[in-house]
């Protein structure tokens, strides 16, 4: 082989490597799409800060013992690992991704996060690749399929409902007559009440951008399950009622005034307003065997397959947990306390 010709064959394979590597470099920064039916987290956890999420047997959750830093944990709280540092909310999961919302984005793990900042972010389940979506005071998140659809707070001027595809391309914000809580997404649906001139159930499509009326009920936080949605009763003392889309039919489920509730598989956990005895309650779907889980004012009534989470109105800590299914037994969260202390050696 002559030198020229040991030239050229350098050349060449330095030019096929330089090649591969761009490649590399593109396809390693494609965010894969997700189904179009993909949802982020339930309702009800979002409804109610969207501080525990589940996904293929891990829970990522913001920790109050660690001023609600992101963690993650099996389902049966082992395996307790912090993820990101800062104040997390409204946490989203879809594939190998994870979206939250931050108040502040410190001692995050990944180089590119900046102290101090705020808004939406994505990351891998691990917490790495850490990136701003946007920038924004956001109070309500849902991802519904391949984009996040959010409430942004702009103190400047009000608030309005945005969309920004999971790669951040196409953010835009959608013109409505109302500002829509997006947390109830079913089937391409997202599913509200209105705030403004009634609180009739309304449909959004996903795919089309447009609402229709469903039902002109006086509902608030609506949540679809298996053909019903369950609501609080505005014109009725914001008791607890499901409404039947295919019979059109009205249950009460419970005469109690309530302040919040949470929907999953075959139960009802809702906090009883009452001056004289508020408690939380769990109940069937039909509104059958109401039960006390603990006397008091709660919030923040987060649910996973294994356990229920709630916290004392106005106090993070301690974080109280009992067994979704099993019978009632209030403990504390002791499993994020314990990985909280670990992190502060």
């Amino acid at each position: 082989m002559t030198a020229k010709q040991k030239n050229i064959l350098v050349i060449s394979i330095t030019c096929v490597i330089l090649i591969a590597l761009f490649l590399l470099i593109i396809l390693s920064g494609r965010i894969p799409l997700n189904d179009e039916n993909t949802v982020g987290n339930t309702p009800g956890n979002l409804n109610n800060n969207g501080f525990f999420c589940e996904s293929d047997g891990r829970v990522y959750f913001a920790n109050a013992y660690d001023d609600y830093s992101l963690y993650s944990m099996n389902t049966d709280e082992t395996d307790v690992k912090k993820i990101h540092g800062g104040s997390t909310s409204f946490i989203n999961v879809g594939g190998d991704y994870i979206y939250y919302v931050m108040a502040n984005a410190g001692g995050g793990s990944d180089l590119g996060t900046v102290r101090g900042s705020y808004g939406i972010y994505r990351s891998k389940l691990n917490g790495k690749s850490s990136t701003g979506m946007d920038r924004c005071h956001v109070t309500a998140m849902q991802l519904c399929g391949n984009y996040l659809y959010y409430q942004k707070l702009d103190p400047k001027s009000s608030m309005s409902l945005e969309k920004i595809k999971i790669n951040k391309k196409e953010k835009e914000t959608v013109k409505l007559d109302t500002i829509i809580n997006p947390h109830c997404f079913v089937d391409g649906t997202i599913y509200y009440n209105g705030t403004d001139q009634d609180h009739y159930l309304y449909a959004f499509n996903t795919a089309t951008d447009s609402s229709r009326v469903v039902w002109q009920g006086n509902i608030w936080n609506p949540i679809y399950q298996n053909g019903y949605v369950y609501y609080m009763d505005v014109e009725n003392n914001y008791r607890l009622c499901r409404y039947s889309l295919h019979d059109d039919v009205v249950e009460v489920l419970t005469n109690d005034r309530i302040d919040m509730f949470n929907v999953y598989d075959n139960y009802i956990y809702y906090q009883v307003s009452s001056k004289k005895s508020p408690a939380l309650k769990r109940m069937f779907l039909d509104g059958s065997s109401q039960e006390l889980v603990r006397e008091g004012v709660y919030q923040n009534i987060n649910i996973t397959s294994e356990y229920v989470y709630f916290n004392a109105f106005d106090e993070p800590v301690p974080v109280y947990k009992t067994s979704t299914y099993g019978a009632v037994n209030v403990t504390t969260f002791d499993a994020g306390m314990q990985a909280a202390l670990k992190e502060m050696e």
